[in-house]
């Protein structure tokens, strides 16, 4: 279940944030806002729930 905090990834191939990681924002009407943030730049795009899938936050790490 995605909810507001939750790591995710863009899996829609034909959009521009294709593979991109970030962080959910809010939801609402089946869309949730998701901020990307990388170096010097941050950026909020909202995408339907349909495009996006939860990160493993536990996969690659070493234990």
């Amino acid at each position: 279940m995605i909810l507001p905090g939750s790591a995710v990834v863009v899996t829609n191939p034909d959009d521009t944030y294709y593979k991109f990681q970030g962080t959910v924002q809010r939801i609402a009407d089946a869309k949730a806002a998701v901020l990307f943030e990388g170096g010097n730049w941050d950026h909020s795009v909202t995408f339907r729930l349909s495009e996006l899938e939860l990160v493993d936050a536990k996969a690659g790490r070493k234990k």
